[in-house]
């Protein structure tokens, strides 16, 4: 029997503005599909919170006993400035701002995505699929959308028509937007004026001479619309229908939405049963911008580099700190929570840690089976790890007053005690077992990684010398570097 069985799980579906209980569409099957980075510059620490959410997710959805395939795509093509239909393409862009090639930064940015996820310890996606290497899915797509009616050209670009498809559908029910109140609300813009109206978006973009990325199709050399190409591609690998759907808050209008309506136009029902999005995340009370310079990227915070902390900090203290807050909150990001966060987690730590010498007794004084379950609550009700870490820390106070000979365990519950709390706390939040003796590695690990990642920018920009001397230069300390598909790891000799 799998745990999914007698375990049942509430999810918040923004389409729906309620938790509902989940039932997947085959049971024990799962398919999810989260929207990935943008890979024209290094991953945003609010893309890391969004992903970690998910991760966790897929981490508690194996858990259960449910066979995931979990879709995380890659966009390396199609998305331009302001996530508008007009202007120039942020990879482009920045292909000719440092004179290399659009795929050089696409593979420069990409293989910084891994690095950084790596080093927080997520679990690979089942696939992850890029945007270039589904075009002729992209284009068959816009065919469909053309054959129903709810697509035209003009100068060889496509535009999803808005105003017919919501004559017979709803457009804006996700994100709860009525048509009438777009339509007042929007200004014309420059580059719009072969839409037949604001409203409409790229399907397919004709390229400019200037355009590097470009592919041919039955209307122009052009490429894809940004909204499209998550739609080929989580309908290729999770069928027309499928559970779950993720992302972050601010996808929600218009990506998510355009997403809806091309799928219903297409095949003429909503691709998705289950809508989730992960909230905002904040750095001390203000939204994180990189033009108010009030930003941190994930290597200054793993290795102290940066104005705002006055520390560095562990991978694990990092995602304990974003597991103390529920995936739909608004998370602020301050040295004083992380300072706190990382007490919490070193005494979590070391109560785990003790968990080997404690001594059974005939007699248990503590109701563990229903400490277990209340563990399984909180999860099951929209992952609610924050709820999930006050239990772990009940057990924390347990194990401390088992050691103490104040409560007592038998054998069987104090097994159930270790797998319960092992369980929640690694394979499902995905923390490592770091404690204060340890914490020196972990700044040594931060240290390393910006230099990995510098040794990776030197490769990119074909300063092998830069690259060859970093890589000499630790092992000369002792520190090797092995380079693999997932990124470049390392040891110490």
């Amino acid at each position: 029997m799998q745990l999914y069985q007698e375990q049942h799980i509430k999810i918040y579906n923004s389409l729906s503005g309620t938790k509902e209980l989940f039932t997947p569409i085959n049971e024990g099957h799962i398919g999810m599909y989260v929207c990935g980075p943008t890979v024209y510059s290094n991953v945003h620490l609010g893309n890391v919170r969004t992903f970690m959410s998910f991760d966790m997710i897929f981490r508690y959805l194996k858990h259960l006993g449910y066979k995931v395939r979990y879709v995380r795509n890659i966009t390396d093509a199609g998305h331009l400035e302001n996530d508008a239909d007009a202007g120039e393409d942020k990879i482009t862009k920045k292909a000719r701002l440092e004179q290399i090639e659009p795929m050089e930064v696409v593979q420069r940015y990409t293989v910084d995505f891994h690095n950084i996820l790596n080093t927080f310890n997520f679990l690979p996606p089942s696939i992850e699929p890029t945007a270039t290497g589904h075009i002729i899915e992209q284009i068959e797509l816009i065919k469909n959308i053309i054959d129903n009616g709810f697509a035209y050209e003009v100068n060889g670009s496509v535009y999803f028509d808005v105003h017919k498809f919501n004559e017979t559908n709803e457009y804006g029910k996700l994100s709860k937007r009525k048509l009438d109140d777009l339509v007042h609300n929007t200004r014309a813009l420059d580059g719009q004026s072969d839409k037949k109206n604001p409203q409409d978006f790229a399907l397919w973009k004709r390229a400019e001479p200037q355009h590097i990325m470009r592919w041919p199709s039955p209307w122009s050399d052009g490429f894809p619309g940004w909204h499209l190409e998550c739609t080929a591609m989580s309908t290729k690998y999770l069928g027309e229908q499928f559970d779950i759907h993720g992302g972050g808050m601010d996808l929600k209008f218009p990506h998510h939405e355009c997403e809806i309506a091309q799928n219903e136009a297409a095949k003429g029902q909503s691709p998705v049963n289950y809508w989730m999005h992960a909230n905002m995340l904040e750095l001390n009370g203000q939204r994180m911008s990189k033009t108010t310079g009030n930003t941190v990227n994930p290597d200054e915070l793993l290795s102290g580099n940066n104005k705002f902390f006055s520390k560095a900090y562990a991978p694990s203290v990092i995602r304990f700190f974003i597991a103390q807050s529920s995936y739909r909150s608004i998370l602020d990001l301050t040295d004083d929570g992380l300072l706190a966060s990382e007490k919490g987690f070193y005494r979590l730590m070391d109560a785990i840690n003790l968990l080997g010498s404690l001594k059974s007794s005939e007699k248990s004084s503590i109701a563990i089976n229903a400490w277990k379950q209340k563990c399984y609550d909180a999860m099951n009700d929209d992952f609610n790890s924050p709820i999930l870490i006050a239990h772990l820390f009940e057990a924390v106070k347990y194990i401390n007053q088992v050691k103490e000979g104040s409560e007592s365990l038998t054998s069987e519950d104090l097994n159930t005690l270790k797998e319960t709390i092992n369980v929640f706390t690694f394979d499902v939040l995905g923390l490592e077992n770091v404690t204060k003796k340890d914490a020196g590695t972990d700044k040594l690990s931060g240290a390393v990684s910006v230099l990995i990642k510098l040794r990776q920018e030197a490769r990119a920009n074909k300063d092998f010398a830069l690259s060859d001397k970093i890589r000499d230069e630790l092992a000369a300390v002792g520190i090797q570097l092995k380079d693999g598909k997932d990124g470049t790891t390392f040891s110490v000799n």
